[in-house]
């Protein structure tokens, strides 16, 4: 055991009024953003220390404030319905100053680790994927009497695919890094489509949409499956939780994990969406959710899969024209691979709309 970061969280474990003597430290690599480890104490008690990523989420207090709401409502949501509150929802601790993190070198945050589970990195069966939908489904039911006017955005905008697209027009004007020229086909692909990138928003301000609590990083590893019964337990990564479209969060789990490769891939003959496994995913999210959904809700959740993907491929592409400041690249013109992999996605998806259509109608 590393001496220097067994030291280092004995200090934060004491900020949070917890004693006991660290016997065991397990790094915990799934996250992209925040750097995290379970930490087990000699009386067998196991936690999760979090260092949070300020550059990202620079107003630490509203993040948590946002994640600690949303946690107890659904815990006292699923002890109302008999089910394991204890398991069901990330429990936070909270520390001497009064707050859910301090401020040490960083931002960190403790909560109870959840043991006997695992995550699934992708939706390689249409079961496993159904699960998954199951997981943020239910997510969005127990959280469907929630008011969502107690959230701030942590990140403003998230979702906002017009203010992606104007930022991607800024990148193209300014040309910093002489890219521009390298990449007509693709601004030009975006720009196409800059009607279509706008439609969440005219729902929105139309009324059709209700604006409700979401998770906004639905990928299949931020759900908890349990070992033996291969159920889902928990929805984890909650920083982005904020007022969205749930068209959103199903369509960000559709990009992430009903395409036919990752997003890395740069051969885009591979590049699809299955719609076998869209299919499983939208059995078990409307199976589980559909009951509070609207009829425009239900009747967008294609829509959401087309904008995701679209939203995603302009923010690499972006990225690429601005020196890739925000997307980790472990080799030059990544971001822009990632960006031709997404707008492919996005023909696909177009291509395939009518049947998503059918599918979602179905159940």
């Amino acid at each position: 055991m590393n001496t220097e970061i067994k030291n280092t969280l004995t200090q934060i474990l004491s900020e949070f009024a917890i004693e006991g003597e660290i016997s065991q430290i397990k790094p915990l690599t799934e996250g992209h953003i925040n750097t995290a480890c379970m930490t087990e104490l000699e009386d067998g008690r196991k936690l999760t220390v979090q260092k949070v990523n300020t550059g990202i989420f620079k107003d630490p207090k509203l993040l948590m404030d946002n994640i600690v709401a949303v946690t107890e409502h659904v815990r006292a949501a699923l002890k109302e319905s008999g089910c394991d509150e204890k398991r069901g929802a990330l429990n936070f601790h909270k520390a001497k100053n009064g707050e859910f993190f301090i401020l040490c070198d960083g931002c960190w945050r403790v909560y109870d680790y959840i043991d006997g589970v695992h995550t699934i990195s992708s939706a390689g069966k249409p079961a496993d994927f159904q699960k998954a939908g199951e997981g943020f489904g239910r997510f969005q039911n127990l959280l469907s009497d929630f008011d969502g006017s107690r959230l701030g955005e942590t990140i403003p905008d998230f979702h906002n695919t017009p203010k992606r697209l104007e930022a991607l027009k800024e990148a193209i004007k300014n040309d910093r890094f002489g890219r521009v020229k390298d990449v007509k086909e693709e601004i030009a692909f975006a720009l196409s489509r800059k009607e279509a990138a706008s439609e969440a928003i005219r729902l929105i301000e139309s009324g059709a949409l209700p604006v409700r609590v979401t998770h906004n990083d639905t990928k299949i590893n931020n759900i908890l499956i349990d070992d033996l019964s291969n159920e889902p337990v928990c929805v984890i990564d909650l920083d982005t939780v904020m007022p969205g479209l749930i068209m959103n969060d199903f369509g960000d789990a559709i990009r992430s994990g009903a395409s036919t490769a990752s997003e890395e891939e740069k051969d885009l003959s591979k590049v699809e969406i299955d719609l076998e496994l869209f299919e499983a995913f939208a059995r078990g999210f409307i199976g589980e959710c559909g009951s509070i959904l609207t009829d425009e809700e239900k009747k967008t959740l294609p829509l959401g899969a087309k904008l995701m993907s679209f939203e995603c491929g302009v923010r690499f592409l972006t990225d690429h024209l601005e020196g890739d400041t925000y997307f980790r690249v472990s080799y030059p013109g990544e971001n822009l691979d990632r960006a031709r992999n997404q707008f492919r996605l996005v023909e696909d998806i177009e291509g395939k709309l009518q049947r998503m259509n059918e599918i979602v109608r179905s159940f």
